[in-house]
This record gives structure tokens, sequence and C-alpha cells, in this order.
């Protein structure tokens, strides 16, 4: 087992570890936004099927037209009307015209459609007082889609557009990739539920909390274990059960040194350390383990310790196991607040970025999740750097 890992290290080691999600389910299109299409689609038939008008007109022979103006308007017979879902199974002679809707096919004969606005009708009679152009107002069929296109490809996130050209093809499911299969749980004492009683000594549990809805901003699900209480057997048994159940398994809490940081003889006991300690401020003493195929990641219990870990570590795995790019962007931009410490350790503090400036909160105790709250990003600062002065240049994880 490696100790004291760079987090490029840690997360290469992870990666390592983790397989993509290879199991393949069918889901309905409307289930289908956020998941991970596991097969290449092609189009059944062309989009749109037939030629048709893109607005309400008159659908005509574009040679009709030839000499019309304002003082000699051309003069066809109507000869019926097409709404969208309609069929006009007839064919248009010279200097005939068809009342036509946005969508309608276009008739047998005709090459362009003239807007209603432009014309004059009176009698069943229409007048035309400019030239059109052949196929001028004219979509063809497979103008969008052609059939035996590629409408999504494998491995492709599905988003709502991905959805609407499946279900203008016909489709009604798709084969997705199953979902990563998540559990998260704290460990401690000294932790209560919110909605219980707050007595002397105990703290609410915000981690779990935190680490949900955070999955479920990244598209995840997870299955909330609760509060595990720091006893090995306890925990052991709570786990190792369901391990065959999950792809991943969050804790947070009990990985330090203290006197009830079990968690690395829970971690002996369910399966391999990976590793232990990544050289980073704050949850460094992050551990790492394997049980079967399930991966255990176990954070800092300090809430902005373990939030920080989850963004820097946690996200290239899920990115990983789901084959979605869930990798934070790194940019360089302009300190607009001093941070008077030094960092002789690699270090990320919370901050909000906005147009190129960086601003950073008066908190970052790593118990403090509040002035995380109003930030999108972490500045990350490099080992052995002294304090940051405003208008200088910083490296920035947006998030």
């Amino acid at each position: 087992m490696e100790q004291d890992i760079t987090l490029e290290k840690a997360i290469e080691m992870l990666l390592s570890e983790a397989n993509n999600i290879d199991e393949i389910e069918k889901v309905s299109l409307f289930e289908a936004v956020g998941r991970v299409a596991a097969i290449d689609i092609t189009a059944r038939m062309d989009n749109p099927p037939f030629d048709r008008s893109p607005l309400d007109g008159y659908a005509l022979i574009s040679q009709s037209t030839k000499g019309a103006n304002l003082d000699n308007p051309v003069k066809f017979k109507i000869i019926g009307e097409e709404c969208a879902g309609d069929f006009f199974s007839g064919t248009l002679k010279s200097n005939e015209a068809l009342r036509i809707m946005t969508g309608a096919a276009i008739p047998k004969g005709a090459d362009c459609v003239i807007r209603q606005e432009d014309v004059e009708t009176q009698n069943n009679e229409l007048f035309v007082s400019y030239e059109l152009n052949h196929h001028e107002n004219y979509c063809f069929a497979g103008e969008d889609i052609k059939t035996g296109d590629v409408i999504v490809q494998k491995n492709q996130l599905l988003n709502a557009a991905c959805v609407g050209v499946l279900a203008s093809q016909g489709f009604t499911d798709i084969e997705v990739y199953k979902k990563v299969r998540i559990a998260i749980a704290s460990t401690g004492d000294e932790l209560v539920m919110p909605g219980s009683e707050l007595k002397q000594g105990k703290i609410y549990n915000s981690n779990l909390y935190t680490l949900a809805a955070r999955l479920k901003e990244l598209g995840f699900e997870a299955e909330v274990f609760g509060i595990l209480p720091d006893d090995v057997n306890d925990i052991v048994n709570n786990i190792l059960p369901r391990c065959d159940d999950f792809d991943l398994l969050i804790t947070t809490g009990g990985v330090s040194v203290g006197k009830k940081d079990i968690m690395h003889e829970v971690v002996d006991n369910l399966g391999r350390k990976i590793f232990w300690r990544v050289m980073m401020k704050p949850g460094a003493p992050v551990l790492t383990y394997k049980s079967g195929t399930m991966l255990g990641i176990a954070l800092s219990g300090n809430p902005f310790a373990a939030f920080a870990t989850f963004e820097l570590l946690v996200r290239p795995l899920l990115s990983k196991l789901s084959r979605r790019d869930l990798m934070y962007k790194r940019i360089e931009a302009k300190l607009m607040s001093e941070f008077p410490k030094e960092s002789k350790g690699r270090r990320v503090i919370r901050a909000h970025y906005s147009n190129g400036e960086v601003y950073l909160p008066k908190q970052h105790a790593s118990g403090s999740l509040f002035s995380a709250s109003k930030c999108n990003a972490f500045v990350e600062i490099k080992a052995g750097t002294g304090k940051l002065q405003i208008g200088s240049k910083v490296e920035l994880i947006l998030l």
C-alpha cells in the first residue's frame, strides 16, 4: 500500500481499478435523458419523410409566375387546401395553386410555396405579383436526417434533442448502459440525522445530504446507508453483505489516526486497500479499497474536506464508470481577494469565479461548509507558495 501519494497518482490508481459498466438495459425514451447509449442507432427513414412546406401559403409551379409584377399579377386557380397531416392526392398544373399549411406535404407538380401574406385572393383565385424561383420556400425529404444516418452513437450521452430525434424516427425505447450503483454512508457516534433530537455533544449529519445532492447534480442516484456507528464489526456486517450490490461505496469519517478512526480496520475485513493519504489539503487522509468488484472510498468526516476530495478524486472515477465526461476544467484567473496563509503543501481553497475574476470567502476551515455554498470553483495552490496577493494569477478548478 502506497502512502502520501499525489492527487494525480491517486486518480491513476483508482482508475486502474475501475471498470466501465458493461451491462445493458432497455429504457423508454421518457427515461433516456442522462443515460449513455450502448449501441449505434441508425435512422429508419428520411426526416422529414416527404417534401413539405416551411410556412403557411400556396403551393405553385414557379414557371407559372414568370413575368409577374405589381402592375401585371399572374392569376392562379385555387384548387384545394391541405393542412399538416392531410394529403392532397392530385397533381398541380400550370396556373393552379393549393393552399398549404406549415408542415404539409408539397403536392405533385408544385416546386415552390409563396407566403400567404404576399398574395391577394378573390373568388377562389390567387394573384401573384412577383416571380418565384424553383424550390423557393421548399423543404426536402431527408433534409434533416437521411435513412441510414447514425443518429445516436455508442457511448453518447443522451440529451433532450437526442430523445426527440429518436421519437421522430418512431423509436419508443433505447438500449443504454446500466446506471452506476452507488451507496453512501457516514460513520461517527457523534452524528444524528436531521429531525432527531440533538443531544449535547452531537451534531447533525450534513455529509450524507451534501454527497447525495452532489451526486444528483451530476446525474447519479445513491442508496443511503445512513449513519454507521464507530464499531468495526457493526460496519463490516452492514457493508460486506451488500458489496455485490454496488459499484461504488462512499463513506465519510473514520479515516485519520484518532482513537475512533476505525475505517482502516474495517477495510482490512472488507478487502484490499488501494491507498491511504493524498498529498493535498484539505482531505489528505482519504482511504480507498476494493471489495470484490466494488470500489470503496472513505473520505474525511470534515464537511468541506469531504466535499473537496469528492470533487477532485471521486468525479474522475464516476466519469470512467459512467462513460460520461465529468472532469472538472482548469483555467487561469485573476485573484480579487487576498489569501494570507502560506501553503507548505498543496492546497485547494473554495472560491467564486465570474468573468475572469476570483473572489474568496473569509472562512476556509475544513469543518466549515457554509462558505462553500456560494462557491463554484477551487483555487489550487502549489506546495511552497507564499501569501496570495490581490491581482495575482491563480490556477482555478471549475466545478
